[in-house]
């Protein structure tokens, strides 16, 4: 059967949305595509234009879409970070309106951003699109006029992907570069969801499509830049102030038939204000997936680990259990974003300080906020530490300064049993508050000393 492609870009929201990674965006199990590349690498130069300057209407809020946060990040932030993960990819153009410039700005730098350049976009959508693809053409010229890094020129492929479709993933992009170098042009689709009708003037209905002929257009989609730059220099006023469709111009004005990819399930855009708790919640289950559990060597706490391992792996969380974070157990630092320090009857407080040291000493670009969990074994008997009661205000202070770092630090106090049925209570008491703080990240909690 011919299956033809419609002119319209899919606003639905895909109701199997799959959790997605933020820093790991979604992995072919979340949706697979109809290709498989070999490897994730190109030989040729790809850039991505982002257009980002809608107002957001359909959200009920102020405060546009893209630029709504949630886990104290903007959505346009983790547009940008699933773009600048990829090697290969050399330059991200945000083409945003003039008034949110200064905004654009302050999010780059803030979430030290490496790859972004913001431009100023059109009234229409094409028109930003447009403006982003010559911004692109203006890098080859200022490499022609000064020394640039290898980085600079026009790139082959331009990628032209949503601003507020932050799920998309590395394999697909490969597809979509890939596909566009060799066809001029490549998009994603997805099947209609619901069934297309044409209406009278009226409002009546007039016609319907047999839907198993037609596929929605997504994002991300892929062109040459000769493609898209003749496109853009062809079309007429009217495609500039009403069309949505970059493969229509593609093809219209360039004869240039795209290669069309079946997309992940992932590729939903971020529309109503629904949407984006459902993002929230997505980012919230990808980061709690693991989370490293630090014992300090005890064999005590090892064995408690151990427990800990099984019961909160139940709940949906990996725990890596290691001793320390020296030598190779060092690399948890830079990629892990949930910790569990672990002490046993001695002064804990210091190690969560060495913990904080050394994850200010990785000098990471905290885009989300890290958990630190500071778990206190200690025997029945024993209700101090170093022999005293803990100090509440001393773990307040010590989280209060942390949390200026976008780290999040909370206590578990737990009592060592040697009742069996009730030691196994409290570890899977233990359990579920490391992992409700992991999942919620809640800053109401932040220095609490919380009683398993």
């Amino acid at each position: 059967m011919e299956v033809n492609h419609t002119d319209m870009q899919s606003d639905s929201c895909d109701p199997g949305r799959p959790a997605a990674h933020p820093g790991i965006f979604p992995t072919r199990e979340a949706g697979k595509s109809d290709l498989q590349p070999a490897e994730r690498s190109v030989d040729f130069p790809v850039s991505v234009v982002l257009p980002a300057g809608g107002t957001g209407e359909r959200t009920g809020l102020q405060t546009p879409k893209q630029f709504c946060s949630f886990l104290g990040r903007p959505l346009i932030s983790y547009t940008i970070q699933a773009f600048e993960r990829v090697s290969w990819i050399r330059s991200i153009v945000v083409v945003i309106a003039k008034e949110n410039m200064e905004l654009m700005t302050d999010i780059v730098q803030r979430f030290q951003h490496r790859k972004v350049r913001a431009v100023p976009g059109g009234s229409t959508r094409h028109r930003s699109i447009c403006n982003g693809v010559l911004a692109l053409g203006e890098e080859e010229e200022e490499e022609e006029e000064e020394v640039r890094p290898a980085a600079g020129g026009r790139p082959e492929v331009v990628i032209v992907h949503d601003a507020v479709r932050p799920f998309v993933d590395e394999d697909f992009l490969y597809l979509i570069a890939t596909a566009a170098k060799e066809h001029g042009a490549a998009g994603a689709i997805r099947p209609l969801v619901s069934t297309v009708i044409a209406t009278t003037s009226e409002g009546f209905l007039d016609h319907s499509l047999e839907r198993a002929k037609y596929r929605a257009s997504e994002m991300p989609q892929g062109f040459t830049y000769d493609v898209i730059y003749r496109a853009y220099q062809r079309c007429s006023e009217s495609d500039f102030e009403f069309g949505t469709e970059c493969l229509h111009l593609a093809l219209q004005y360039c004869g240039t038939k795209a290669k069309l990819i079946q997309g992940p399930p992932t590729l939903w855009k971020v529309t109503y204000k629904r949407d984006l708790a459902a993002a929230e919640s997505i980012i919230k289950d990808a980061l709690s997936r693991s989370a490293c559990v630090i014992t300090g060597g005890s064999a005590r706490a090892a064995t408690l680990a151990d427990a800990l391992q099984e019961a909160v792996g139940a709940l949906g969380t990996e725990l890596d259990v290691i001793p320390d974070l020296m030598g190779e157990n060092a690399r948890c630092l830079s990629k892990e974003w949930n910790f569990i320090q672990l002490s046993v009857n001695r002064s804990f407080l210091s190690d969560v300080e060495a913990m904080l040291t050394d994850l200010e000493a990785a000098n990471r670009a905290l885009l989300h906020p890290l958990v630190v969990i500071w778990v206190h074994l200690s025997d029945s008997d024993e209700l101090s530490v170093s022999g005293r009661a803990a100090e509440p205000a001393a773990i307040m202070d010590l989280a209060s300064a942390a949390k200026l770092r976008n780290i999040l630090l909370y206590g578990i106090q737990l009592h060592q049993s040697k009742d069996t049925e009730r030691w196994e209570r409290s570890v899977s008491r233990v359990a579920e508050i490391t992992s409700a703080l992991i999942r919620e990240r809640s800053p109401a909690l932040v220095g609490q000393l919380l009683q398993a």
